[in-house]
This record gives C-alpha cells, structure tokens and sequence, in this order.
C-alpha cells in the first residue's frame, strides 16, 4: 500500500485552489461540513485536509511513518513556497502552548480552527491576507499515532489569531 493513498489532491496547483477559494468565502453563522468531509467551516473559520496519508493502524514501523510525514513535508514545503511568494514569509505560530491567541489562558475556549489546529499539530506557518482580515495557515498533524498525517489549511479572522510584532 503507497504511503499517500486518501484523499490527496496530489497537486500544489489544486491545493492553492482550495486556498485561494476558503479564502474567498464568507464565514458561516454556525459551524458544519457542507458537501465535504475533508472540510469544515464555522463562525470566524474554514479548515481543509489538503493531503492525507495512510494511517497506522496495521504498521507503525519507522520506515513507513517517517516516508508518510516525510512526503506531506514536502508538499507543506511546496506550498509554502507558493504562499511565500505570493505573500511574503510567513510567521511561525506556535500551537501549544497557544502562544499567538488573544487570551492564553486555558480555560479560555480557543477559537476555531485554532482549537482542532492545537489538537493535532504543534506549531503552524501563517501568512496575514493583504487589504483582508483574514490569515491563512498551513500545517501538519495527527490526532493520534494510529491515524493519518494530514496536511491541513486553517483559514481565519484576524480576531481569532494575534499578529507578530
């Protein structure tokens, strides 16, 4: 069985489309999963599985877990490259703890998709829209050992995210 087999869009250009679309569209009033289950979408947030790899639940030997992040890493890398020089280097945000939220105190609910972002990757790269309220991040994560690695696209409003000095 290949490493990346489900739900992969196998191309930066169809990645950079479902960015460049969740970018785009309205934020809906409550939170859902219309038409999709790789994507979701609520108050302040879309989130999109870009690329999914196999999971682990019949071999989690080294070889095939590190060939699986290792090709999202570098589909990550590819389209960071894109959104870079589109938008210019991005900011590192760090997921856990939730440095870069509003409010870091953690009995504070966190924003969506910061909190399914926080759940199952460490840290993030973000790219601020232009003349947009809205950041773009990209990352990589797994919810657990047994499951896939999924390159993720968070797309949200600037009130859910702190900006870097």
């Amino acid at each position: 069985m290949p490493p990346l087999q489900h739900r992969s869009t196998g191309h930066v250009a169809e990645q950079l489309s479902i960015i460049d679309r969740l970018s785009l569209r309205p934020f809906p009033g409550e939170e859902g999963r219309p038409g999709a289950s790789d994507r979701w979408s609520g108050p302040g947030f879309h989130l999109a599985v870009l690329r999914e790899s196999q999971d682990f639940w019949e071999d989690r030997s080294i070889e095939i877990v590190e060939a699986a992040e290792l090709e999202l890493e570098a589909d990550l890398a590819a389209l960071a490259g894109v959104l870079t020089a589109r938008w210019g280097v991005p900011e590192k945000v760090d997921l856990w703890p939730c440095t870069g939220v509003d409010d870091p105190d953690p009995s504070t609910p966190i924003r969506e998709p910061l909190g399914f972002l926080r759940g199952v990757a460490g840290s993030m790269q973000v790219w601020w829209l232009p003349n947009s309220d809205r950041w773009v991040g990209l990352a990589i994560g797994q919810a657990d050992p047994e499951w896939a690695f999924q390159l993720l696209a968070g797309i949200g409003d600037s009130a859910s995210l702190r900006r870097s000095p």
